[in-house]
């Protein structure tokens, strides 16, 4: 590969979408993101070319690919805001794909996640089978990423269970807690991600660390780690999404959903692959004792302001 090959990232200003920039830019290659932020603050300078991630606009978007060679797709929703559905989202998804085949990008590299299926109940998962299912039919070269729950300065879920536990002196567990999680680093996603951008063959891969938890034990263990005293209480699904709604009011952010809680229960971030991530949670959060849950995540900050 040569070293001046551009690559294509949606959201480089983001979460996985920034560590995969960082490290396409440490291995020397031109990086353009496509972002619905483009005038929003970010590291990387003039390193990264920057154009907007309009689905409506075909044009722009086949000339905002032009030339790349790979093309790493982290754009999904987390939740439905405002006109934009799971449905939504995956038609803007083939909206790209279709404007990368016309761009001549040769691969696409595409974050999913663990235990997709369209069969599933449940409209996050369903979307991000169908999303999978458009880029094996898009004719494109692609490498298919499936991370369980992803950790990293600056995540959500690991940062603001922190937060919770520094600042509450009662931390509530959705039903029993036994379900389980296999948290991986971000960095090692992005690794793998850009691994996967210099091969060539056609591939689906779980992208998971090398500690599994049942939710009891991340719980505990993060109260370990930031030296939260805050005892614990087990409590129907319904009242902890009604005490998320609550804490959503004070944050003014979407803390926890129905599709997440449902997903969560039913041990969905979690695989039976062997780990391929390197960094465990446990020795992240310890290293990262001081910081970690200092200040809150927001998800809508992050993606709608």
């Amino acid at each position: 590969m040569e070293a001046t090959e551009l690559n294509v990232v949606t959201g480089a200003f983001s979460f996985s979408g920034r560590f995969i920039t960082e490290r396409l830019l440490a291995q020397g290659k031109a990086v353009r993101t496509l972002t619905g932020h483009p005038e929003r603050e970010h590291p990387f300078g003039s390193q990264v070319g920057i154009a907007p991630l309009d689905f409506d606009n075909h044009y722009a978007l086949v000339e905002s690919l032009r030339g790349a060679t790979t093309l790493y797709n982290t754009y999904w929703i987390r939740f439905p805001r405002g006109q934009i559905t799971f449905d939504t989202a995956v038609e803007n998804t083939k909206k790209l794909l279709l404007a990368a085949a016309e761009a001549e990008v040769h691969r696409v590299v595409h974050i999913s996640i663990t235990n997709p299926s369209a069969q599933s109940p449940l409209p996050y998962f369903r979307g991000k089978a169908l999303t999978e299912q458009a880029i094996i039919n898009s004719g494109l070269s692609y490498a298919i990423l499936r991370p369980a729950l992803i950790f990293g300065p600056g995540d959500v879920l690991i940062n603001n269970i922190a937060w919770l536990l520094r600042r509450f002196p009662v931390f509530v567990i959705l039903g029993a807690g036994d379900y389980r999680v296999q948290p991986v680093l971000v960095g090692d996603l992005a690794e793998i991600a850009v691994a996967a951008g210099q091969r060539e063959d056609n591939f689906t891969v779980d992208v998971v660390g090398p500690e599994t938890f049942t939710f009891n034990e991340l719980v505990h263990l993060i109260a370990d780690c930031v030296g939260s005293y805050a005892g614990t209480i087990h409590l129907p699904p319904g009242v902890v999404l009604f005490l998320a709604r609550l804490i959503g009011y004070m944050t003014g952010d979407v803390v926890l959903t129905r599709n997440e809680v449902a997903g969560l229960t039913a041990n969905l971030l979690v695989s039976d692959s062997e780990p391929n991530g390197v960094v465990p949670l446990s020795q992240w959060l310890r290293d990262n004792a001081a910081s970690v849950g200092i200040k809150y995540a927001s998800e809508l900050t992050r993606h709608y302001r």
